[in-house]
C-alpha cells in the first residue's frame, strides 16, 4: 500500500485523480470487492449472508422509489478525507443526480447509506467511513452488523458527526419514514 501511494506520487502528473491510479492499479480477484479508505486499500470476500442483507435493502428501497431510482450497490464514490474511494454496500442517490466529467458520482448526491458489517472491515465502518458520510452529510447511515443481529442508524450530520444514533434488532423494524420515507424490516436478515 506504502510503496503504491508513493509511486502514484511520484508519477508524471495528469488528469487523473490519485484514487483514479490507485484504483488502475489494484488486481481484484473473483469474489472479491476493493474500496480505497484513508488511503489505505481494503479487499474483502463477499459473503452470501452479507449479499442477502443488501438485497432486501436494495428490495426496500426499490419498493418505495421504483426501479428507476439510483440506487447502488458496491459502485465507487468518492468523499471527503483523505484517499477515500468508498464502495458502498447499498447507496441511493438523489432524483437527477449525474456523474462528473471523469464519470464519477458525486457524495453530494448521496442520500441514503448503508454498509453490512464485515469482520474485517467493521472499524472502517464505524470509523472513518462514517466520520466521511457524517462530513459529506449524507443524511442517513444505515449500520448493519449480522454478527450481533442489530442496525445502527445514523442521522442529522453536522460537523463531521452524526448528532442521532438509533439502534433495532433484527426483528425490529428501522423507521426511516422521517427521512426516506419507508420502514425497513429486518425480520428476515439473516445472522452471521
Amino acid at each position: 500500500m506504502t510503496v503504491l501511494e508513493d509511486r502514484i506520487e511520484m508519477a508524471d502528473s495528469d488528469d487523473m485523480s490519485a484514487l483514479d491510479r490507485l484504483f488502475e492499479r489494484l488486481s481484484v480477484p473473483e469474489g472479491y470487492r476493493a474500496e480505497i479508505v484513508e488511503g489505505a486499500v481494503y479487499m474483502v470476500p463477499q459473503r452470501s449472508i452479507h449479499w442477502l442483507i443488501i438485497r432486501r435493502i436494495v428490495r426496500a428501497l426499490d419498493e418505495r422509489f421504483g426501479m428507476d431510482a439510483m440506487v447502488f450497490s458496491d459502485v465507487r464514490i468518492d468523499f471527503p478525507g483523505r484517499l477515500n474511494g468508498f464502495c458502498p454496500d447499498v447507496a441511493k442517490l438523489r432524483d437527477g443526480a449525474e456523474q462528473d466529467s471523469a464519470n464519477h458520482w458525486l457524495h453530494q448526491d448521496v442520500e441514503f447509506v448503508a454498509e453490512v458489517i464485515s469482520k474485517g472491515t467493521a472499524a472502517n465502518d464505524y470509523g472513518p467511513k462514517k466520520t466521511a458520510y457524517a462530513t459529506a452529510e449524507v443524511p442517513v447511515f444505515l449500520v448493519v452488523d449480522p454478527y450481533v443481529g442489530k442496525c445502527h442508524v445514523y442521522t442529522q450530520p453536522k460537523d463531521g458527526e452524526y448528532v442521532t444514533e438509533t439502534t433495532v434488532s433484527f426483528g425490529g423494524d428501522v423507521d426511516l419514514t422521517a427521512t426516506l420515507g419507508l420502514t425497513l424490516k429486518t425480520d428476515e436478515f439473516p445472522r452471521d
